[in-house]
């Protein structure tokens, strides 16, 4: 599977009480061009990765309502949106409107992100954002089956972009890549939020210490890096 039918994939994905960020329109916060834009930077960011030396996934659970929902990329929000397409050498302009939005798990993310060079492709084990019923702006776990589907793509994700190691946030991510890929390519780290920041950082000292940005150094000077 190439990098267009992944594409066309993830665009056909339709859950119930789940938001598609590539198809859908959120009539709340979103530009009429907005699930347009979305997808066409992800065509963008896939055939990039496909060219580049990928060092690794990092893989989540979900797109959260704060988060993905509304910008299409994994582990991002409107506040760290220029940052993950700068490292794809892409123009920005913000698929929602009003003032950004943060999310915790994205300004924990960027702010190790901040200080590595290395290519690193970010994504989800199930690639919507699922919310409670009637109610968008919520989050709820993905289900067996939703899991199902999105670990399909993930796989075939992994497959084109042939990444060094993947890097599993959090027991979600982990369980659904476990039986696939062996100790020397999947690594599991504590998920940031729900107070494992302190252990996530631990593991990103563990696996990047090395490859750190000389100047930005001052990660591992103290515990935490994001409120």
């Amino acid at each position: 599977m190439g990098t267009g039918a992944i594409l066309r994939a993830i665009t056909e994905l339709r859950f119930e009480n789940t938001f598609n960020p590539y198809v859908d329109r959120c009539p709340v916060h979103d530009l009429e061009s907005a699930p347009a834009m979305r997808r066409d930077y992800l065509s963008v960011m896939l055939d990039r990765a496909v060219v580049s030396d990928i060092d690794a996934i990092w893989v989540g659970r979900d797109l959260g309502y704060r988060g993905g929902r509304r910008t299409g990329l994994a582990l991002t929000d409107d506040v760290h949106y220029a940052d993950h397409l700068s490292r794809w050498d892409l123009s920005v302009q913000r698929p929602t409107i009003g003032e950004p939005v943060a999310e915790r798990t994205a300004t924990v993310i960027w702010d190790i992100l901040s200080r590595l060079d290395v290519p690193i492709f970010m994504w989800n084990v199930f690639p919507l954002h699922p919310h409670d019923p009637g109610d968008p702006f919520t989050n709820r776990a993905h289900n067996a089956r939703e899991r199902r589907a999105g670990v399909d793509i993930l796989m075939a994700i992994i497959k084109v972009l042939q990444p060094r190691r993947i890097v599993a946030l959090g027991n979600d991510a982990f369980t659904a890549l476990a039986d696939t890929f062996g100790p020397d390519r999947l690594h599991k780290a504590r998920h940031p939020s729900y107070g494992g920041q302190t252990e996530f950082l631990a593991t990103m000292k563990s696996m990047y210490a090395s490859e750190m940005r000389p100047d930005r150094l001052d990660l591992f000077s103290h515990a935490n890096c994001a409120s």
